[in-house]
């Protein structure tokens, strides 16, 4: 190998041999193999030389070209590798330090279904379940909803296949009055019960979810009236608000499953909404003596038997007792929101809470 070649090669390692990184490097594979570099330049030359001369001159350059790039190579492979280390060595998570735990908290929701059944729980109440998905018959028949109400149409109603067995229309309840139902027919009077849980309405905005949570209540027993209804539930409504002089209003009403039928208003602030005032009123819930029909579907003799029912929207009495003004956000999911409004499992609902 020549004299300047032997230079070339040496003046091209040591500078590799001193590249830091990968910007260096590329200023040593550009001034070693660019088209500007001298070993590039002698390439192009070759073809003026003699064809004895020119293939023994091509041999020789084109060996140091390919010692020289595979060197190049090389270190490319070694920085990229420090690179990486230095990299992954920043971003480093110190395994050994002690982990962060975060402890589960109670949904509101779940909250507020704990203090309804203590609250009731306190007035002798049990707590009764039923299925999500029921037949038509449980859900509007058996409570007096004629074959055309509105709530029966598929925009407000999410209905299945009918039951293959008894070919039954089946649906996911509306309410969970179907509970009522089911318990009327199970059970023989007395009977006080509360049935909290999920129902699907085929509704979804900024005040309405299509799967919300509801909480119906029912007394049957010999005697009952108005008056035990009304005190039921402006014992309820107090002790869960915890404002002892709650303002509550009943007004008339229609529902096909009582009669008579009362809506229930607390007082309020319309414009700071807070609970306890005076100056306007809110609908929180829907009651009356249950309808004679209902009773008698049943198989339950109204002439014997008196009962009164109501029903409540939790999420509607959840957002009002802490001031969560989005439903939506029951159902997102986000661990920010229940470390705000989420209560510790350690601090179950007691009846004395809301007195």
């Amino acid at each position: 190998m020549d004299n300047d070649l032997e230079i070339l090669k040496q003046e091209t390692l040591s500078a590799l041999d001193k590249a830091q990184d990968l910007r260096e490097w590329d200023a040593v594979r550009v001034a070693a193999l660019g088209k500007s570099a001298p070993l590039t330049q002698k390439l192009k030359e070759l073809g003026k030389l003699a064809p004895d001369e020119r293939k023994e001159r091509g041999a020789i350059l084109n060996n140091l070209r390919q010692e020289l790039t595979a060197a190049i190579e090389t270190k490319k492979l070694i920085l990229e590798e420090v690179a990486l280390q230095k990299k992954l060595s920043a971003e480093a998570v110190d395994i050994s330090l002690p982990v962060s735990i975060q402890n589960g908290l109670i949904h509101p929701l779940s909250r507020t279904i704990e203090e309804i059944t203590a609250i009731f729980g306190a007035m002798g109440f049990t707590v009764a379940e039923g299925p999500n998905i029921d037949s038509d018959w449980y859900n509007f028949s058996a409570l007096n909803i004629s074959e055309y109400h509105p709530a029966r149409a598929d925009h407000d109603t999410f209905y299945l296949p009918s039951d293959p067995l008894n070919h039954q229309q089946r649906l996911l309840r509306t309410q969970t009055s179907t509970v009522q139902i089911r318990t009327l027919l199970k059970e023989e009077p007395p009977i006080r019960i509360i049935a909290p849980g999920r129902t699907y309405r085929a509704d979804h905005d900024a005040t309405h979810s299509p799967m919300f949570h509801q909480c119906e209540g029912m007394v049957v027993d010999k005697g009952i009236t108005l008056g035990h209804l009304k005190g039921c539930l402006v014992d309820f409504l107090r002790a869960f608000f915890g404002i002892p002089h709650l303002p509550i209003r009943f007004r008339s009403s229609y529902f096909p499953f009582t009669e008579p039928s009362i809506e229930i208003d607390i007082g309020w602030n319309r414009k700071t909404g807070e609970l306890g005032g005076k100056s306007d009123w809110l609908e929180i819930l829907g009651s009356g003596m249950m309808h004679a029909r209902v009773l008698a579907n049943c198989g339950v003799d109204p002439k014997e038997w008196q009962a009164f029912a109501f029903g409540v929207g939790l999420e509607r009495l959840t957002m009002l007792k802490y001031g969560i003004a989005d439903l939506r956000a029951f159902f997102e999911s986000d661990v920010r929101w229940l470390r705000h409004y989420g209560f510790s499992p350690l601090k179950p609902a007691s009846m004395h809470e809301g007195l």
